[in-house]
């Protein structure tokens, strides 16, 4: 943010203060509830959505810089160029979320700057190396906590044209060597490591639905990749605690999903809420948290693609995490008279229903409404069976139009502001029930590039002119560090 538009903001916090601060100590301090000195609070970012430069610092190419050349995969054209400019504003945007009175910051490093051809007999990019340990070395000069994915969805393109990436089991062993490579060179300072960001995503989005990269339309092949996916998670857990244990970290992996709220009273909508529970949560969660393998409803209803375990794959993936790493956003509704999708388990409604009446704000993507009751009961859900520590790693709001409107009105975001208040106050509740929940990220830092949806749909708590790339502060930012002054 420049001295003009720092100006601006405060100019505008000012004119708006006596109203402004009411509304948000009104809205934020209903909650008594402490969260303790350890609790974990910042925003977070992925590589590909905000760093640009990916022609350059060594760095190769990355299957969506393949999968957006055409201009024809996301709903403006956009690519990884110019990002949000990171790989050299990242010192702005570290010393803003440090002004909101964060105490960490989740990144992700990009693959394919380490290793960019990805193998584990490939050169090792030093300028990538460089690059990142400047990253983290900042975070830490802010006196924030450097949370670091390890893999947040950008396999080297090599590895595609090489073998299918995720299609083929020889990933394990180079992502195994990424990681080492990621273990050695950073882990002196980072003690927080997310192996997978949202491995559903990748295997429903990427390999079934086809709106991401690689772009795949394959059932099967889906499968594929989420056991490769578990395998390779595992194989850097064993790896982190068996070489790496000195260092004294924590890791774990980031899943991701709706809450499914029966939308009638029967015992028909309640099993396939389960359902939908277990083809988006226990997909991952059951094989790496509780059996080892993948939850009985999978295995009936689709026994003929799964790609199953081996016993010894069962107990070698079993119990390879510290912590659950947690992205929600929001609830679905789930019917007792349904037809049954293979790829889903059943088919649901992405609207939010309370007793037949849509719940919550509309934002600007179709599959996001504003339902904090279902972000409760999610949490609490997963803590009741997964028994694992939560790390909220994501959760995030994009306000309908915000890209349509002028700086002054969209970065007064109330309605993003009142997601969170109304997502953070049920994260206490939930803690209340007795979850074990250590963390909450902010998605995101800044606007950003949003995949399919480009630059068209904000997230961030930060605006970003990607004209100008000039930050500016948003209204959501003073709140949650508000939030967290009151909570802390």
């Amino acid at each position: 943010m420049n001295a003009a538009n720092a100006a601006a903001f405060l100019a505008l916090l000012c004119l708006a203060a006596a109203s402004t601060l009411s509304s948000i100590s009104s809205i934020s301090s209903r909650a008594p509830h402490k969260l303790g000195d350890n609790f974990i609070w910042g925003a977070a970012s992925a590589a590909y959505q905000i760093e640009g430069n990916t022609k350059g610092g060594g760095r190769g190419p990355s299957i969506w810089d393949k999968f957006f050349a055409d201009g024809k995969h996301s709903v403006d054209g956009a690519t990884g160029d110019p990002g949000t400019d990171s790989y050299h504003r990242y010192a702005e945007d570290i010393a803003l979320l440090k002004s909101y009175g964060a105490n960490a910051y989740r990144f992700s490093i990009a693959w394919p700057r380490i290793v960019p051809r990805g193998g584990r007999n490939s050169p090792v990019n030093r300028e990538g190396i460089a690059y990142y340990n400047r990253l983290i070395n900042e975070v830490i000069k802010q006196g924030m906590t450097p949370f670091v994915t390890i893999y947040h969805w950008d396999a080297p393109q090599a590895l595609e044209d090489k073998y299918g990436s995720w299609l083929s089991e020889t990933i394990v062993d180079d992502f195994e060597h990424y990681a080492r490579i990621l273990f050695t060179e950073f882990g002196d300072r980072v003690k927080h490591w997310i192996t997978l960001n949202e491995p559903l995503t990748i295997s429903a989005e990427a390999y079934v639905v086809g709106i991401f990269a690689p772009g795949h339309t394959d059932l099967t092949e889906s499968y594929k990749v989420a056991k490769n996916q578990i395998m390779a998670h595992a194989r850097t857990y064993h790896l982190y605690k068996t070489e790496f244990a000195a260092q004294k970290g924590v890791i774990g992996i980031t899943l991701n999903g709706n809450w499914f709220e029966p939308a009638e009273n029967t015992a028909h909508a309640r099993e396939n809420a389960q359902v939908m529970l277990d083809f988006q949560w226990g997909l991952y969660a059951d094989p790496i948290y509780k059996t080892g393998n993948y939850p009985k409803s999978m295995q009936e209803r689709n026994w003929e693609y799964l790609s199953w375990f081996t016993p010894q794959e069962s107990e070698y993936i079993l119990h390879t995490a510290d912590f659950m790493g947690m992205n929600a956003y929001t609830s679905s509704a789930v019917y007792g008279n349904v037809s049954s999708n293979p790829s889903t388990g059943y088919t649901y409604s992405s609207f939010n229903f309370m007793n037949g009446t849509m719940v919550g704000g509309e934002s600007n993507e179709g599959w996001l409404w504003d339902a904090p009751w279902g972000f409760e009961k999610l949490l609490v859900y997963l803590w009741e069976t997964y028994h694992y520590p939560i790390y909220i790693t994501e959760n995030g709001f994009s306000v309908k139009d915000e890209n349509k409107k002028p700086l002054n009105d969209l970065i007064q975001d109330w309605d993003r502001v009142n997601y969170h208040d109304g997502y953070l106050n049920a994260m206490l509740n939930a803690m209340q029930r007795g979850a074990d929940i250590r963390s909450y990220f902010a998605w995101a830092i800044t606007d950003n590039l949003e995949w399919a949806s480009g630059y068209s749909s904000r997230f961030g708590i930060t605006h970003v002119d990607f004209d100008t790339l000039v930050r500016t502060p948003k209204m959501s930012s003073q709140f949650l560090q508000q939030w967290f002054k009151w909570h802390w």
